[in-house]
């Protein structure tokens, strides 16, 4: 058999990953495809940075160019991310007859639609299992293992750096900028984490989810995106006092014609699977019609497991390679013409439970006023605490809802917060009790 050659675009921490898992286990490559996986090229406009790693003489290159027209290079491995020059190149690879490896989540949560009909026309194949939940294996079990299933729902823990916030959070007792400072300092944190602590990264990975899960095309644009930044410890104290975990979830769930598609701060009960999960993990829980709730786990980010995820996709190609037998699985498990258009279900729609946090004035009539305006939009209370009596100027107090329709609590905040007796705007947490 015939070595497979592979050319790299972007040698960041990822691409490093990559050279180290070809060079460490070239041996086990080999073993497990009966050729050799040969890393032909490495293309990236910083050609003198020591990386770490011994790489042979014009083995890299700042010419990109040269590599998407090598006619021997077979696989183009993505590494570069954003959205260009990653979305030309990717494209000029597949119209060059070569097979994409990407990790690159934006550009496919974007451009998805467009690469994936090329790729398609093209009878090559654009793998990408290290774009969501970094070495977790959930685009293979979603085309391939659970491939028989429609599936109700899903649920995932998709960034780390939000989940390491929160578990800190939860642990010690911290503010948010406090934990992000310290996250920062170890490295789980970007300088500039707005992509990650606003649920931008996880909407990315919720957008690819949800077309592989329901078989639709999806208007990343469309999913309700909200961060954890105004998250406080408070907020963690009072979750866990009504048995509660808070994380920044992605849901994905299917309503008829229609699909739920939502990234935000959820509680979720205590002793739900999805509360385990702390730290750096990733996690994601789906539900099938016949496998029913099935859960995977582990580094969600991170040099080895996101190399780990990129060369399981290269292998995959190579046997294909190997075996002559094309295209075999497409992007997003079924062809183009077999995708749906469900529409996102607006979040004014959305019925689930909440929680209320109202900073009021100390004094008499302020829980009645609020309990009213609430029963006036349908809004039932399920529990409430309310702290003792004291000098500071301004109190908490906290409702937990029963199921209400989030146009009428959007509605009943809107007058609650034009209230002379409210200090700050009131806090609106999501809660999910009941989960698959």
């Amino acid at each position: 058999m015939k070595n497979v050659k592979v050319g790299l675009l972007g040698f960041g921490t990822i691409g490093t990953g990559v050279v180290k898992v070809i060079q460490q286990n070239c041996e086990v490559l080999a073993s497990r495809l009966g050729a050799t996986i040969e890393l032909a090229r490495i293309a990236d406009l910083d050609t003198t940075t020591d990386r770490g790693v011994e790489l042979s003489p014009g083995l890299l290159t700042d010419d990109a160019q040269g590599l998407l027209n090598d006619p021997e290079i077979q696989v183009v491995v993505e590494l570069i991310g954003g959205y260009e020059p990653a979305r030309t190149f990717v494209l000029q690879a597949i119209r060059n007859g070569k097979h994409v490896v990407t990790a690159n989540k934006a550009l496919l949560a974007k451009h998805g639609d467009e690469i994936f009909a090329a790729a398609e026309e093209a009878g090559v194949d654009v793998m990408f299992e290290a774009a969501v939940g970094g070495g977790i294996p959930i685009i293979s079990a979603i085309k391939e293992s659970l491939g028989a299933n429609n599936f109700y729902a899903f649920y995932g823990i998709l960034n780390g750096t939000c989940n390491y916030i929160l578990t800190a959070m939860d642990e010690e007792g911290k503010d948010f900028s406090d934990v992000l400072e310290v996250a920062q300092k170890k490295g789980y944190a970007e300088s500039d984490p707005t992509f990650d602590v606003e649920g931008i990264d996880t909407a990315h990975k919720l957008a690819l989810l949800l077309s592989l899960c329901f078989g639709t095309k999806v208007d990343y644009d469309q999913i309700y995106t909200e961060g954890i930044s105004n998250i406080t410890a408070l907020d963690i104290e009072y979750a866990r006092d009504f048995g509660y975990k808070l994380k920044l979830l992605a849901i994905g769930k299917r309503d008829g014609d229609k699909i739920e598609a939502r990234v935000h701060p959820t509680m979720i009960p205590e002793d739900y699977p999805l509360a385990a999960i702390n730290g750096v993990f990733n996690t994601v829980r789906l539900v099938g019609d016949f496998s029913g709730p099935v859960m995977l786990s582990g580094y969600g980010a991170g040099m080895n497991a996101t190399a780990s995820a990129v060369m399981g996709d290269v292998l995959a190609v190579a046997r294909d390679l190997q075996t002559d037998c094309g295209s075999r699985m497409p992007a997003l498990g079924c062809p183009q013409s077999e995708l749906t258009s469900l529409s996102i279900k607006p979040m004014e729609q959305i019925v689930t439970h909440y929680y209320l946090r109202f900073n009021v004035k100390d004094q008499p009539g302020v829980l009645a006023k609020i309990a009213g305006v609430l029963g006036d939009h349908e809004i039932s209370i399920e529990s409430m605490v309310q702290p003792h009596r004291h000098e500071a100027e301004a109190v908490p107090i906290v409702f937990m809802t029963h199921a209400a329709e989030e146009r009428n609590v959007n509605a009943a905040l809107a007058e609650i917060n034009k209230m002379d007796v409210i200090h700050d705007e009131t806090l609106l947490i999501r809660v999910e009790d009941h989960l698959e």
